[in-house]
């Protein structure tokens, strides 16, 4: 089949560090899978310029066409667009996707992620861009939800849309997976990896472990709250921004991987903790609540008892059995399984 993928959420590079993988591996998957796969990138540059996101100029890269609008999306979109638009199937990502479709006048499936919930609940967009995605839902062929969560969220918001909404899960490399045993040690691996910013939380990560003896704790990441991370604790190792393989490497070698990051879409970085065999611990109610499940394959918290947590693991009877729910769990989140989960609800009647 062709694909059209309409997202300002690619990389146009692999270089593009800061850029997430997620639509970029569903790409890999379908093209692995025997689809012919383009993707537009319709990029508002006053919004990419406050995301700093790098900057391209109007053209075709490979499969991607990068589309530059000064303006959010008035006007002929379709003056500055060489990609044939027609595809078998179109799916479009992200707001200014979304919009983007609609806009053009497509058949499209539309994804929802927690920016496209922020457009509905903050003020600040309901000039333009809130009522312009309510139209664009509405059109919307199918509405492809990136968790249980917001699956669950958005259909609290807009019951009308229960059938054409499905979970849109993302997955991860099936070489990684490993199936690790729990050892009892004196000193257990503690792991985080984000993007060092505000709502990550890694500075509460970092306290509770700095009231506990016997784990060492590495955090794996750049941003704008380095300094103030590195400056709570002299025990904590900063990797600093590392490629994804040396990622996974510390993963394989943790013992339990932690992030309570909130208003996260999904968070790909738990599977693949999951994959590497840590025992992972996320948010209740966030992105990966709903695969995680508490004290079965993982662990849910709050952000506030993140130490009882790691203590409540470490001495534990079960870590083996968490770690065997965990390694059945993760064969189910692989890249080729997610993409046919994605293509077959949006083509199923």
């Amino acid at each position: 089949m062709k694909i059209l993928v309409i997202t300002d959420l690619y990389p146009v590079s692999e270089n593009e560090v800061k850029t997430p993988k997620t639509i970029y591996n569903f790409v890999q998957s379908w093209k692995n899978q025997g689809h012919e796969v383009k993707i537009l990138k319709p990029n508002f540059l006053l919004n990419s310029f406050l995301r700093q996101k790098p900057y391209y100029k109007n053209g075709i890269y490979g499969d991607v066409e990068n589309v530059n609008y000064f303006l959010p999306f008035i006007g002929n979109l379709k003056n500055k667009i060489q990609t044939d638009l027609s595809a078998d199937i179109i799916i479009a990502h992200m707001p200014s996707g979304i919009i983007t479709a609609n806009k053009l006048g497509l058949k499209f499936a539309a994804a929802v992620h927690c920016s496209d919930l922020e457009v509905l609940k903050n003020p600040i967009y309901s000039i333009y861009f809130k009522n312009e995605l309510l139209k664009a839902y509405k059109n919307a062929t199918k509405i492809a939800c990136r968790s249980n969560v917001l699956y669950k969220e958005f259909l609290n918001k807009f019951p009308c849309y229960k059938e054409k909404t499905f979970v849109a899960y993302s997955g991860i490399e099936e070489s990684i997976i490993t199936k690790k045993n729990w050892e009892n040690k004196k000193h257990y691996k503690v792991l985080t990896c984000a993007n060092l910013i505000k709502r990550k939380n890694i500075d509460i990560v970092i306290e509770a472990c700095s009231n506990i003896d016997n784990i060492e704790l590495t955090v794996i990441g750049d941003g704008t709250e380095k300094n103030k991370l590195k400056s709570m604790s002299d025990k904590v190792t900063f990797t600093g921004q590392i490629p994804h393989k040396s990622v996974i490497n510390y993963m394989k070698d943790a013992d339990i991987f932690i992030l309570p990051s909130e208003h996260e879409t999904f968070g790909l970085v738990y599977l693949e903790a999951m994959a590497s065999g840590c025992i992972t611990v996320g948010l209740k109610n966030d992105g990966i609540d709903g695969i995680i499940i508490d004290n079965y394959n993982g662990f849910l918290c709050d952000k506030f008892n993140i130490k009882d947590t790691i203590i409540n693991i470490i001495n534990s009877n079960n870590q083996n059995q968490i770690l065997e729910n965990c390694y059945k769990t993760i064969l189910d989140y692989t890249n080729e399984k997610a993409a046919k989960n994605y293509l077959d609800n949006i083509i199923s009647v």
